[in-house]
């Protein structure tokens, strides 16, 4: 089990015990493997318990992934919000909604994977949920790179299309980070947020 599953912190609000021993035994199984190829028994296997026991907290393998997926987009969203309210220019916002949705997903990368690279598997009315969620998520980018505009701070023609590409370049970290790579998810956070800054800034 990896470091992140291990210390199970984002998880930490799920009880009881054994529903959150199968959350993370979900997670690993699902970044490994993929959702498609992981069997109830694989998720049980690695949480310790029978297949049987499994059923007694989840339903079904999907709703194992309706509770990561949720749990992720939540505090992503969260993290992207407080960035976008907070009392300061728009500049600085942007660099700190990339600096901290950059970093979650550096130190959740495996969480990450599942959330953001297995939305197709959701039940219809789960899918229709999330994407709620990341539709706030991507109004939140939205936002500040508007205020950016209007004040003068960016020179941004499609902020749509800007927006789009800021997301996707924060969320392609949990698919290639490595906690034994060289850089440090702060690292990586604060290298994003600068990347970020010169795409949106006006030409010298």
């Amino acid at each position: 089990m990896s470091t992140e599953a291990a210390t199970g912190e984002a998880w930490a609000d799920v009880a009881p015990d054994a529903a959150r021993r199968l959350v993370l035994a979900a997670v690993e199984a699902f970044a490994e493997r993929g959702y498609h190829a992981t069997t109830t028994r694989d998720i049980a296997g690695r949480a310790g318990m029978s297949p049987a026991a499994l059923y007694i907290h989840y339903k079904t393998k999907e709703e194992l992934l309706y509770q990561i997926s949720k749990v992720g987009h939540l505090r992503s969203l969260a993290l992207l919000s407080e960035a976008r309210d907070a009392d300061a220019p728009a500049t600085e916002r942007l660099a700190a909604a990339v600096r901290v949705f950059v970093r979650w997903h550096a130190e959740h990368h495996t969480t990450g994977r599942v959330v953001q690279y297995e939305l197709g598997a959701l039940a219809e009315e789960h899918y229709a949920e999330i994407v709620g969620l990341r539709r706030q998520s991507e109004d939140a980018i939205k936002s500040i790179i508007k205020d950016g505009v209007t004040a003068g701070e960016f020179d941004v023609p499609d902020v749509s299309g800007t927006t789009l590409a800021v997301l996707s370049l924060c969320i392609d970290v949990a698919r290639w980070f490595n906690p034994q790579g060289r850089r440090t998810p702060d690292e990586v956070g604060a290298l994003y947020a600068d990347l970020v800054q010169r795409m949106v800034r006006h030409a010298a």
